[in-house]
């Protein structure tokens, strides 16, 4: 991580941690042919896991008095679905639409979560290999928090965008739907046709946009705070003796963390409320 022959500067630390492993590290950062391989191995890895406790839950649910594991699950399902119920009228269309954003949920809150890992935990095993396998361990870059990546939140909020384009078509029809982008939202006159149109285009945008923005900006500041509080307890170590340090830089670190708790289950929250209320505009006619 750093340079030879000494040790990184709070700069260079907190650049190393910001490093993605990416297929191509000499490319530029815009270059979309490149891929994040650690965002993309954990947030499939995550997504995993959430299907598989999912269908853990649904394979061991009893009509009994449930356990700590089903009760939990079932207040979750009991949450989503009277969400959805209140922004989604069309029974049919819950029927998926309820499934999809517990999912949602469950796997962005398990991607969050990622968040309270020790920051140098895994990037230090993943250093361990990658120098046991013969390279550089000063290239061997790992974030852990898929969404601490605009990519992935991105790619996210598209996925949503495409299941809101769905349910047009799926509600509307082809005609009406495209009679809609070009009626809507200044009315159904020709020569307003141009304007109508702009103005969805720059609608789904902005949805698309904003969606994946406000959960990357705050798992992103997040993930930077962490670090910060580990150079804390860097810098402490040169000034304060015996168990002054261990003792701050842990109060500092479960101080943000039990906070943190509340913030990645918030973001979780805003973003599968946000999936419900976009899909329930594609259901109303305007």
């Amino acid at each position: 991580m750093a340079a030879e022959g000494h040790a990184p500067s709070a700069g260079e630390y907190i650049v190393h941690h910001l490093q993605h492993l990416r297929t191509d590290h000499q490319a530029s950062i815009i270059d979309f042919s490149v891929v994040n391989m650690d965002s993309v191995v954990w947030s499939v890895l995550l997504g995993v896991v959430t299907c598989w406790l999912l269908w853990r839950a649904a394979r061991t649910a009893t009509a009994g008095v449930p356990g700590r594991f089903q009760a939990a699950v079932e207040m979750l399902v009991e949450l989503v679905d009277s969400q959805a119920r209140g922004i989604i009228h069309n029974a049919q269309s819950r029927r998926l639409v309820a499934p999809l954003a517990l999912t949602v949920f469950v796997w962005i809150f398990l991607m969050n979560a990622m968040d309270l890992l020790p920051v140098d935990l895994l990037p230090w095993v993943w250093t361990k290999l990658y120098a046991a396998a013969g390279h550089d361990a000063q290239h061997a870059y790992l974030r852990v928090v898929p969404t601490a990546d605009l990519s992935t939140t991105l790619g996210l909020s598209s996925g949503v965008l495409l299941v809101c384009i769905f349910y047009n078509l799926k509600i509307k029809g082809l005609a009406g739907w495209v009679h809609e982008l070009f009626a809507a939202p200044f009315g159904d006159k020709w020569f307003l046709y141009p304007v109508n149109f702009a103005m969805q285009l720059i609608e789904f945008a902005a949805k698309t946009v904003s969606h994946g923005m406000r959960l990357f900006g705050n798992m992103y500041a997040g993930e930077l705070i962490f670090m910060l509080i580990a150079l804390m307890g860097g810098a402490a170590a040169l000034s304060l003796p015996g168990i002054l340090l261990p003792i701050g830089h842990v109060l500092a670190g479960a101080a943000w963390a039990i906070f943190h708790i509340l913030i990645i289950t918030l973001q979780a929250f805003i973003f599968m409320m946000l999936t419900l209320v976009y899909v329930g505009q594609a259901h109303d006619a305007h």
